[in-house]
Parts: structure tokens; sequence; C-alpha cells
């Protein structure tokens, strides 16, 4: 999230961090590896920031999960509201205890 704002250091990213430097390194290997953040070095800094043609293909990613996810959850809620109106059809097919009673006097 930080780098939305804007480029930072990798010591800026890692600040918030509970975590020693050369771990935070690691992870921000990764997203390089990924492609997802670019980083250099001047001197002893290492700045780092987005790569927005790597996000969108992330973007078109996440976009294809939700709809399959909706999808999934449209039918749960569907699933869920039969079993809802079934359970309420035996029970009003159910004689009342009172109904019994009266028959078996």
């Amino acid at each position: 999230m930080r780098l939305c704002a804007g480029e930072a250091s990798v010591g800026e990213l890692a600040d918030p961090f509970e975590m020693a430097l050369p771990s935070f390194m690691k992870h921000i290997h990764v997203l390089e590896m990924s492609g997802l953040v670019l980083s250099e070095k001047s001197g002893r800094v290492r700045t780092c920031r987005l790569s927005p043609d790597a996000l969108v293909g992330a973007e078109d990613w996440f976009q294809q999960q939700r709809a399959i996810w909706e999808a999934r959850l449209d039918r749960f809620e569907a699933y869920v509201m039969k079993l809802k109106k079934e359970k309420e059809r035996a029970v009003a097919k159910r004689p009342s205890r009172t109904t019994k009673r009266k028959g078996s006097e």
C-alpha cells in the first residue's frame, strides 16, 4: 500500500514491520521476481516502485476470480433459499398438535 503513494526506500517500507531488514529484503525480492515491484540501487539506498504493467495482469486475474466466486455464492444462495422453502412446506404440511388431539378423542 505504501508504494501506491510513490517510490520509497526499502528502509521506509520496512520501518512499520517488526522484521529484520534481510528478511524484509527477501519479500522485496519475491515481489521483484513476480514483476510487481521494480527497484534500483543508488549508493547504499535501494528505492522501490510499483510496476503498473504487472498490476494490470493481477487486476485481470482478480476480476476473473471475483466473477467465479460471485457465481458460486449466487448458486449457494439459491440452494439455501430452496432448502428454506422446502422446510417451510414440510412444516406447513405437518398436522398441528391440536388437530391430533381432537382426532384421537
